[in-house]
């Protein structure tokens, strides 16, 4: 571009603003002296000063934000979208809101169980007994929408339809399914899982401590239980306890005025605070020989439904892990520094494609998983592959995120300190990531690595 043509086509753009724009810019510059110190400057500044002026006159398009980026969500059938786009706006308008207030006062909002009811979504996968009969897959969407916004509620969720009723479903008999099932799905009653103790977690295959014995038509039950969600509230509570006599673990529905039966709330956790989780002492525990799970009589039967919940979890860190992601490319586009959004620095754009292929990649994985569960292929194997690749990289996508904060990143306000606390609870339970890897190591060596 010559000096003559530079210099003539910003002569041009002045002379050609209105003359209120004018006038308004006369009042700010001597434009006499603007013109000036236009003649002065070379060929290259004037180029440059061209390139800066029209670009400034474009207005930029910033992407939706959106950490679905290969579209899987639109494979659902329309049906099921549809479920999905209501739970989203349930999260969005009832949990966003308060999320971090219940989280910090580590209490749980009781008033939204009606209100999650109405989404008539419990028990998704099951047939029959008031239950929908949908796919494994759009449960598994449905554990990432709720994660994505709050994990304790997501917990809350795979706690009441995946663990407690799952538990009824897979191992009871028709006349309790009857009786508690349809009541389970409407959250007219609100159940736990009991099978953790405070000197047993991963050992439980094996190692319970937790005892029944029967005595006529009753059970008695001793022991305690611990990290055990909802129990605090629950009004049921499925108690796996090894029996005296055979050694077999066996399940047991508790009520709450079961005698010898106590819940103390457990405190001062650094990860899903909402979430409500107890330590529960059984003290020659009284349990009708009607309320034992009819359908479970070894460890086995209690894999089964930790198979299926175990998916539930690589979903659930998908969506916690979605919500990192999506919060850091919202703040990196907001947040200005040397006079630009931070989103345009080549590093930060680095860091944001190096999450977002992570998140990718556990999404591809969690939903062939749950397409295996649906054709009825899923393994133990499966599941505990998702379980350590999902909750693993779920970590690393909410530590940059986390980074990508800054200072701000540790404060409650911006909501990635929350994120980043609940994924180490999430990492952990259901299984940890050596445990889960030895299931994985003994499928594909035909060695079992277990003590």
């Amino acid at each position: 571009m010559s000096l003559l043509k530079s210099f003539s086509t910003i002569k041009n753009i002045i002379t050609h603003l209105d003359f209120g724009k004018l006038e308004a810019l006369s009042k700010k510059v001597d434009l006499n002296e603007v013109m000036e110190s236009f003649s002065k400057m070379s060929d290259g500044d004037l180029a440059k000063l061209m390139k800066m002026m029209k670009s400034n006159q474009k207005e930029k398009v910033i992407p939706e934000v959106n950490g679905d980026f290969y579209e899987l969500g639109k494979t659902l059938p329309n049906n099921e979208r549809e479920i999905l786009l209501k739970v989203r706006e349930f999260m969005n308008t009832e949990i966003k809101p308060i999320a971090n207030e219940y989280w910090n006062k580590a209490e749980f909002p009781m008033d939204i169980i009606p209100k999650f009811a109405e989404l008539n979504i419990a028990g998704l996968t099951y047939q029959g007994y008031g239950c929908a009969g949908h796919s494994a897959l759009l449960e598994g969407f449905i554990a990432m929408e709720m994660a994505r916004v709050d994990s304790s509620i997501s917990t809350f969720f795979g706690v009441q339809s995946g663990l407690a009723m799952g538990s009824i479903y897979i191992c009871g008999s028709e006349a309790q399914k009857q009786e508690w099932l349809p009541r389970m799905q409407k959250m007219e009653v609100i159940g736990a899982f009991g099978l953790t103790e405070p000197l047993v977690g991963s050992g439980t295959a094996g190692g319970l401590t937790t005892t029944c014995k029967r005595n006529g038509d009753e059970w008695i039950l001793n022991g305690q239980k611990k990290w055990i969600g909802n129990s605090p509230f629950s009004d049921i509570t499925i108690i796996w306890a090894r029996d005296l006599d055979d050694d077999k673990v066996k399940g047991f529905i508790v009520k709450k005025e079961n005698p010898g039966f106590e819940v103390e709330k457990m405190k001062d956790k650094m990860a899903l605070r909402t979430v409500q989780n107890g330590l529960i002492t059984l003290t020659n525990c009284s349990v009708p020989e009607t309320d034992r799970l009819q359908e479970a009589n070894s460890f086995r039967d209690t894999a089964k439904v930790l198979r299926m919940t175990r998916a539930g979890v690589a979903w659930q860190a998908v969506g916690c892990a979605r919500g990192a992601y999506e919060l850091a490319l919202k703040y990196t586009n907001e947040r200005i520094q040397f006079g630009k959004p931070i989103a345009s620095f080549q590093l930060v754009q680095g860091m944001l494609v190096s999450m977002l292929g992570d998140l990718t990649a556990m999404q591809a994985m969690v939903y062939r998983l749950s397409v295996m569960q649906d054709q009825g292929d899923l393994a133990d194997e499966h599941a505990s592959l998702a379980k350590v690749f999902c909750t693993s990289r779920m970590r690393d996508i909410v530590g940059h995120a986390r980074e990508l904060f800054g200072g701000n990143g540790i404060l409650l306000e911006y909501d990635i300190a929350r994120f980043v606390a609940d994924a180490e609870a999430i990492y952990s339970y259901e299984g940890t990531k050596e445990v889960n890897s030895l299931i994985v190591g003994r499928a594909i060596t035909g060695h079992s690595a277990f003590v």
